[in-house]
């Protein structure tokens, strides 16, 4: 059964400092490091969060939110601990038109054009475990969607960051009850 490591934002903009900074991002980051360090025969995807400065879900053209991950700015950036583990043609690129919203990896291309879901069949994969930030909407709405394309999905608890504790809490259980494990 082959496996998979998708790594959901784990980004400078929802780290400290950044304009999105989530709680327990940079204890996400480092236990990410170590999963990837102690597996390094499954292959790891990484999501990004690459807005242009005028996405709309950025307050200034009525959003929800900061100004964040912005395209060509370190905020936009993989955090330096994980580069090892980041391939170009398995990074994939998220909320790139000004004009849509995009929580999930789902919707996100590579550099090849290519979706997360052509990538994980090319690779065979049957399961896959989620990590990342935030646990209540990128990393919900991508290990949902990964569950509805009919893949194993696992979300690791130690390898999340959150928006708020309490969504965190509460989104957890959610995921296990549509079939999603959580460990």
């Amino acid at each position: 059964m082959e496996k998979a490591i998708v790594v959901v934002d784990e980004i400078y903009g929802f780290l400290p400092g950044g304009a999105l900074a989530c709680g327990h991002s940079l204890e996400a980051v480092a236990a990410t490091k170590a999963l990837l360090e102690n597996n390094p025969s499954i292959p790891a995807l990484f999501i990004c969060d690459h807005h242009p400065a005028n996405h709309c879900s950025f307050a200034a053209q009525g959003g929800p939110w900061p100004p964040h991950c912005v395209a060509g700015t370190r905020e936009g950036e993989i955090h330096d601990d994980l580069l090892p583990f980041v391939q170009e043609e398995l990074t994939f690129y998220k909320g790139c038109d000004p004009a849509v919203e995009q929580y999930s990896g789902f919707e996100g291309r590579n550099t090849a054009g290519q979706s997360l879901s052509e990538v994980l069949q090319l690779l065979g994969t049957e399961v896959v475990y989620v990590v990342g930030i935030a646990t209540e909407y990128c990393v919900r709405n991508t290990a949902e969607d990964l569950l509805k394309a009919g893949f194993k999905v696992t979300v690791l608890e130690d390898c999340l960051g959150w928006v708020d504790r309490e969504g965190h809490k509460k989104t957890l259980p959610e995921l296990a009850r549509e079939g999603i494990r959580i460990k």
